[in-house]
């Protein structure tokens, strides 16, 4: 065996070994590529779209992030400088020992380590506040997007999904704007700054530091990769989870009538297994990332032991250089700042790609366009007279499946019009139409002779009213559900608008009135009482139309009598559009339109109407004549 090669054998070894997990690293990526050109595959948004989309948050507070990068470079400068001065300790240990020489050295090292965590301090109060502000930012107009989105949007996504985006995943985001990008750039000023001294101190031991630099650059490209996939499959396992608990929590007590709990444990536990086998995907493949990037700091600090202790390096003239004890100390410390960022980084790579999945996530709901969107013409409407008209409308929540065909009606302000006919005959969908919750395909529905899409959404939508068979109530106080939250509104209005739709009396009963406690979605008061507190805060808003879809289904004859007394009194504030299967709560309604597939059969009074002995004359007969069997 040749001298040279019998000399430099440990070195060869080492990096033979480096090449053959390089080599195994590519093959692996080949592959891992060659799935993701397979059909099907989930196609995402580049990190640089990623990272352009985000800056726009982060730009109102550059003063903030310039004055960091100031306090930054001024810590940096102990990683930069202490290497040099053990060095030069070392160096007056090895030589002549002179104690206030020495003490002068020690006093520097000091000074600089206090100033650079004295700066570190305030780096990261600066960071923790402006990241929290741009958290605040993003989470409010994430919150405002998704109000923006059409009732067909909402309808199709999870709710547990959206809890997720605006609570979970803006908090990776949160940490990688205090955290992870912060020290990246300080990381990438220390390798700099670290690789500048070693050139000056020793060229010829950097140049063997740099000969671990091209695979330390294909060990990060590759374990990005995967890394970016295994946190992309961990986030959507959480979103899975949580939208399960969403949904089975709130319908608890169905789950429990019909003893099925067994079954929805055996459902949570695969979704939690699922996310368990998606986490250990993750730790695995971290696993084997960062011991990769320690293999080549303990490979070069080998190297540096076993070339400083051949004590120079022979056969090339350029690289001549005699490598000194105090020399081998400080390139020592300076490997180790030179890998130390390095590893950093591997470590925070879980809250690197966790924030680039997450900021994904999120970003694929910022691009849901809303498809109810005020026209470039909308005007906004002070007053509403309350004339609705509908003119040949044509609506389907599918692509031709029309819900709605051809459908024409007239009335006028200040009338009740009901709407009757069977299930799914298309009495609801008119009265989301005509708030604009959806927008039809063909004809024209107008209010005060102007058509809706002319008018702004939240003008419009301020004149309605709506009064719902499930009466949602927020946790809150019954005055923050009446007022919903609006100033201007004092308790003497408040209590007149209860009296008038007769809440007053129970209200009062209740130890503390107005402000007693309404627990999540209304659960401590009865299905009568929650409705006429949709009454009330109805009325209190005067609305100029009030919609009313199966306001009385759910609830005891005691109670729709009371109801039955308010929506009398209700009729003289505005035009009023009910829908009720009871007929005898409409016999009084100045217009009844029956409708049957989307179709008007007939409409007149309820006199007219039975007198054309029609499908509303079979609708009431079949009425009272099983009123009448059930009360005999």
């Amino acid at each position: 065996m040749p001298d040279f090669t019998r000399e430099y054998l440990p070195v060869l070894l080492v990096g033979a070994i480096i090449g053959v997990f390089s080599l195994a690293f590519v093959l692996a990526w080949r592959r891992e590529r060659r799935a993701k050109s397979a059909p099907g595959f989930d196609r995402n948004i580049p990190d640089g779209e990623i990272l352009r989309r985000l800056a726009k948050y982060a730009l109102p507070y550059k003063k903030e992030f310039l004055l960091v990068l100031a306090v930054m470079l001024v810590s940096i400068a102990y990683d930069l400088a202490s290497p040099l001065i053990i060095g030069r300790i070392e160096g007056l240990i090895k030589n002549r020992f002179e104690p206030p020489a020495l003490l002068r050295w020690v006093a520097l090292y000091a000074g600089i380590l206090i100033v650079s965590m004295i700066c570190t301090y305030f780096q990261s109060i600066i960071l923790q506040k402006t990241g929290q502000k741009i958290l605040s930012t993003l989470r409010q107009d994430l919150f405002t997007h998704i109000e923006s989105l059409s009732h067909d949007q909402l309808n199709k996504i999870p709710v547990g999904k959206l809890v997720t985006r605006v609570a979970n995943d803006t908090n990776a985001i949160s940490q990688m704007f205090t955290n992870v990008l912060v020290a990246m750039v300080k990381n990438v000023f220390i390798v700099a700054g670290v690789l500048a001294a070693m050139l000056t101190l020793n060229y010829a031991l950097t140049l063997m530091l740099l000969c671990f630099v091209p695979f330390l650059v294909l060990f990060t490209v590759i374990f990005r990769k995967f890394t970016r996939k295994v946190y992309r499959v961990v986030k959507d396992r959480t979103t899975d989870i949580n939208t399960y608990l969403s949904e089975n929590l709130s319908g608890i007590k169905i789950t429990q009538i019909f003893n099925q709990e067994e079954r929805k444990r055996d459902e949570f536990f695969a979704k939690n297994e699922s996310l368990k086998k998606a986490k250990q995907n993750q730790i695995f493949v971290f696993s084997i990332f960062r011991p990769m990037v320690y293999m080549l700091y303990i490979s070069s600090v080998l190297f540096l032991l076993y070339l400083g202790g051949k004590g120079y390096i022979q056969d090339t003239p350029f690289l001549g250089q005699v490598i000194t004890s105090e020399i081998c100390v400080s390139f020592y410390m300076y490997i180790s700042k030179f890998f130390n960022p390095i590893q950093t980084l591997a470590e925070q790579f879980n809250q690197l790609q966790s924030a680039l999945a997450s900021t994904e996530k999120i970003f694929s709901v910022f691009d849901l366009v809303p498809e109810v969107v005020d026209g470039p013409d909308a005007v906004e409407m002070e007053e509403l007279r309350g004339e609705i008209e509908f003119r040949d409308v044509w609506f389907a929540y599918e692509p031709g499946e029309w819900v709605l065909k051809g459908v024409s009606f007239h009335v006028d302000a200040k009338q009740t019009a009901a709407f009757v006919g069977s299930t799914g005959s298309g009495k609801t969908t008119i009265l989301s139409l005509i708030c604009r919750n959806y927008d039809i395909q063909r004809g024209q529905i107008l209010i005060d002779g102007v058509d809706i899409r002319r008018i702004k959404i939240s003008s419009l939508r301020r004149h309605f009213g709506q009064m719902l068979q499930d009466v949602f109530l927020f946790s809150g106080t019954i005055r923050s559900n009446i007022v919903l939250r609006e100033e201007g509104f004092t308790d003497e209005q408040i209590w007149d608008a209860c009296k008038y739709v007769n809440a007053g009396s129970f209200i009062s009963r209740l130890d503390k009135g107005l402000d007693e406690e309404v627990r999540e979605r209304g659960g401590n008061f009865s299905a009568g009482q929650r409705q006429l507190l949709s009454f009330v805060r109805t009325i209190l808003h005067r609305p100029a139309v009030m919609i009313l879809d199966e306001a009385t289904a759910n609830i005891d004859t005691e109670t729709e009598l009371l109801i039955q007394d308010s929506l009398e009194k209700m009729k003289n504030i505005g035009t009023m559009l009910i829908v009720a299967h009871r007929l005898s709560t409409i016999q009084h309604a100045d217009k009844i339109i029956v409708l049957s597939h989307g179709e008007i059969l007939e409409q007149g009074t309820h006199q007219e109407l039975l007198a054309k002995k029609g499908r509303y004359f079979q609708l009431y007969t079949l009425q009272f004549n099983r009123q009448k069997l059930l009360g005999a």
